[in-house]
């Protein structure tokens, strides 16, 4: 087989090296290559045997992050089976019509979604995570593989965003897998490195960023069941880690945890930054209180997932800017005709390379991903002389306002300049006189005080008229994807209640 069967091969070269720390047990759990291989050479067996699962099939996991759900990737892996991950945050009604949409055999469950689980009958034949044991005592232990898989056959699904409508599952590869990880490693990553990941493993931000190419580099991966910004503190200094990703929200959580003082973060190499532009202030106060240089860049399901990244030294020199694009992608901007666009012109990010995805699974092929061409990003961004790129918005959430563009991505870069903003997101309602108007949303700092009139102010000094927002609304929490992405769609809709 092609190199799918990503553990075997690694243990091969690195059987007693520690692979995986997962905090999410308690007392941790500690595996070398060789144990997990093993794990992952049984429960490939009994998917084999007892599950019926072999090539192409999908094996369905919902359950919160842990070494179980890397079990059953690896285990696909050596059957040619397909990996497909479910988001624990959605309903169960859009689970089970996810379920109807990529037919898997299996569904694991874990013990927190039982209730869900049930409602999926008929869907998947059920197995819950807390079999896993004796599964793993009981099955064959001898090496399972199938001998020809090939670099295109399908690896995992796994489900975009889904802010609107239901999401999509993105085919990735292993040709995929192999390219970005090759990127990675040209841009970020040692052998010895220790990876705390805090994404969700439903997410590409968890399964793909950086936990994968780590484990076929042969580092170490600590895992935890969910992110808890002071046990990420924590653990950062506990398990040495030297290199930790996260997205601007999950980096403001943590600079405000209890232990945030006291936390050593003396062992990152770097961070990393992603899903929106991190804001100065926050970067400055890493750096000057606790030595952090930080990564940033851009990612996206369908391409890599790493596309962008910007350089430590350019945190605050190009801030804003996702960085240049991974050394095996193409990226340009793209008017509405279909034409490349220049330097300082706002169009549309298309992206070409060997990282994209294999199209969306049951639906038909898309240019840039399952044929020719570029892929459209839905993204507006702009590059400047030195081919560092800026995202201006989403082209979904840009809107009109008295027939002028408005990019709700600037006016919160502003908002965070003020001291009392801890998060914040604005958006686009309708308007009988203008068409659409602004209404931003934000969260205090803990302890802060700022009024309405005040932010608005504030902004009037940095912005054109016709970008400040007509309103505020002060809120306790915004809502969140499960990578942590601020979801805009439920603001509007808290907004019209």
């Amino acid at each position: 087989m092609v190199i799918g069967d990503y553990l075997a091969r690694r243990a091969l070269y690195s059987p007693d090296q520690l692979a995986i720390i997962d905090h999410g047990r308690s007392p941790a759990l500690r595996l070398t290559y060789a144990q997990l291989n093993v794990r992952a050479d049984r429960l490939a067996s009994w998917l084999r045997d007892e599950g019926d699962v072999g090539y192409r099939d999908r094996v369905a996991v919902l359950a919160r992050d842990g070494v179980d759900h890397l079990d059953l990737f690896f285990a696909c892996s050596k059957l040619g089976a397909v990996h497909t991950a479910l988001n624990w945050r959605l309903h169960w009604r859009e689970t089970f019509e996810l379920l109807e949409n990529t037919s898997p055999k299996l569904l694991f469950f874990g013990p927190d979604f039982a209730e869900t689980a049930r409602q999926m009958e008929g869907a998947a034949r059920l197995v819950p995570l807390d079999r896993l044991a004796d599964i793993l005592a009981t099955a064959s232990p001898g090496p399972v593989s199938y001998e020809a898989l090939e670099p295109e056959d399908i690896a995992a699904l796994i489900f975009t965003g889904g802010t609107t409508g239901l999401p999509k599952a993105a085919q990735v590869s292993h040709r995929q897998i192999a390219w970005n990880t090759l990127n990675t490693v040209i841009h970020d990553l040692h052998h010895d490195d220790v990876y705390l990941n805090v994404f969700p493993l439903f997410h590409t931000g968890g399964l793909f960023v950086y936990t994968l190419p780590n484990v076929i580099l042969g580092g170490t991966t600590v895992l935890v069941r969910q992110f808890d910004p002071a046990q990420a503190l924590e653990l950062i200094e506990r398990e040495a880690v030297t290199v930790f990703a996260g997205v601007p929200t999950m980096y403001q959580m943590m600079a405000q945890a209890p232990g945030w003082t006291e936390a050593d973060l003396s062992s990152l190499r770097f961070c990393t930054s992603g899903g929106a532009p991190l804001p100065v202030p926050l970067v400055e106060r890493y750096t000057r209180e606790k030595g952090v240089s930080f990564k940033q860049g851009f990612g996206m399901t369908e391409f890599g997932p790493g596309v962008f990244a910007l350089a430590p030294e350019d945190a605050v020199g190009k801030a804003g800017s996702i960085g240049r694009p991974t050394f095996y992608v193409e990226a340009g901007i793209m008017d509405s005709e279909g034409r490349l666009l220049g330097p300082n012109e706002v169009g549309e990010l298309v992206l070409k390379g060997p990282t994209a995805t294999s199209g969306y699974f049951g639906l038909p092929p898309e240019p840039g991903l399952d044929g020719p061409g570029f892929f459209h990003t839905g993204d507006l961004a702009r590059y400047d002389e030195q081919g560092y790129f800026y995202i201006v918005d989403r082209l979904k959430d840009m809107f009109i306002s008295g027939g002028e563009n408005v990019y709700p991505a600037e006016i919160e870069k502003a908002l965070y300049e003020h001291p009392a903003v801890h998060q914040c997101a604005v958006v686009g309602l309708p308007d009988e006189k203008w068409g659409q108007v602004g209404h931003a949303c934000v969260v205090r700092g803990h302890g802060a005080r700022v009024e309405a009139g005040e932010l608005l102010d504030f902004l009037g000094e940095r912005l054109a008229r016709y970008k400040v927002p007509k309103g505020v609304t002060f809120m306790e929490s915004l809502p969140l994807s499960g990578a942590g992405k601020i979801l805009k769609n439920e603001l509007v809709e808290r907004l019209k209640e």
